[in-house]
């Protein structure tokens, strides 16, 4: 598949943001990568800028173009501000509310336990990591995978906080409450770039 497994810090310092966590690398290279990228120099055009901004969120939410672009347009069908509308989607997705639940350090792992079946949505097994969760949607490690280090480590070294999910690290599952707004987003993110981009 068409997905991208190199260095993570390269996308990041590609970006000239930490989207993936604080690294030391990023601290030692804070500048574009490749052989040029310290003396880039140039002004960027506002294409180039929108552009920019959409593929930050497509790395940070680990989708693909064609999946980002249908999301986009179911956005623009639902009410409300659709750079809003259009977070709210990518928020909650099965592995981006498994990632936030904490039951992985990162999304790519939680994309990982979705595709390998350790999660149940509503009692029964979903391995789609695109799943639409809606308000109420329970979402739960399944009986035989509460044992797998990775999630017991992962939800001992993380406390997620985050108004519109519930978590209970005990049973390892957590509840959908409700889309989030968003000011409660903590992803830097400008998606009015990313609607102007596609309004073109």
């Amino acid at each position: 598949m068409a997905r991208y497994r190199g260095p993570k810090q390269k996308i990041a310092r590609k970006f000239r943001d930490p989207i993936f966590g604080h690294s030391k690398a990023f601290d030692r290279k804070n500048y574009a990568p490749g052989q040029h990228g310290k003396n880039k120099r140039g002004k960027l055009s506002n294409y180039a800028i929108q552009l920019m901004e959409k593929q930050k969120a497509k790395a940070i939410y680990g989708i693909l173009e064609r999946q980002f672009a249908n999301l986009f347009v179911k956005a623009t069908k639902i009410k409300g501000v659709t750079g809003t509308v259009l977070l709210q989607l990518l928020e909650s997705r099965l592995d981006n509310t498994v990632y936030r639940m904490g039951f992985s350090p990162t999304r790519r792992g939680a994309r990982q336990l979705v595709l390998h079946k350790h999660v149940l949505v509503n009692g029964s097994p979903v391995n789609i990591p695109s799943y639409q969760l809606k308000p109420g949607d329970i979402v739960e490690i399944r009986e035989r995978s509460k044992s797998l280090e990775v999630i017991n480590q992962s939800i001992s070294s993380r406390n997620p906080k985050y108004s519109w999910i519930e978590v209970d690290k005990a049973n390892l599952r957590g509840k959908f409450l409700h889309y989030p707004e968003r000011e409660d987003i903590p992803e830097n993110i400008k998606e009015q770039l990313i609607v102007e981009l596609y309004s073109k």
